[in-house]
C-alpha cells in the first residue's frame, strides 16, 4: 500500500512539472526566438529549465521516499543507462568525424531516457 501511495506522489509532482516545463518551453519558443539577442531573450530562453529543475525535485523526492531496495535498483539502473547513453553518445562523436550529421545536445536526454527504459524492461525480463 506505501508502495502505490509513494509511486502516486511521485506520479503528481512529476506531471505537474512536465506541464509547467512545457508552458514555459512554449512561451519561451513563441516569445523569446523572435527577440533580438539581449540579455532579456537569454533569461526568457533558459526559462524552461525552471520547470525542468521542479522535474529534479520530483525524482530526488521519489529517491527520498522509496525504500533501500528501490533506491539501489533505481540507481544500478540509471548507473547503466548512463554508461550505454556514454558509449552512444561517444561512438557518435566518432561517426561525426567521419562525416555523419552533427547532433545537437538536445539528443542526449532522449538517449539517456530510452538507455534506462531498455535497462529496466531487460532487468525486469531477466529476473523472471
Amino acid at each position: 500500500m506505501y508502495e502505490k501511495q509513494v509511486m502516486r506522489k511521485y506520479h503528481v509532482e512529476l506531471w505537474l512539472a512536465i506541464a509547467i516545463y512545457a508552458v514555459l518551453l512554449t512561451g519561451s519558443i513563441r516569445y523569446a526566438r523572435p527577440l533580438a539577442a539581449s540579455p532579456l531573450r537569454t533569461g526568457l530562453l533558459l526559462l524552461p529549465m525552471l520547470g525542468f529543475a521542479l522535474v529534479i525535485r520530483a525524482i530526488v523526492r521519489h529517491v527520498a521516499r522509496i525504500d533501500e531496495y528501490q533506491r539501489l535498483r533505481m540507481l544500478e539502473s540509471m548507473g547503466i543507462a548512463a554508461a550505454i547513453t556514454c558509449a552512444l553518445t561517444f561512438s557518435y562523436g566518432f561517426l561525426e568525424t567521419a562525416g555523419f550529421p552533427k547532433l545537437s545536445m538536445f539528443t542526449v536526454w532522449p538517449v539517456m531516457c530510452a538507455s534506462w527504459g531498455v535497462t529496466n524492461l531487460a532487468r525486469k525480463w531477466i529476473e523472471q
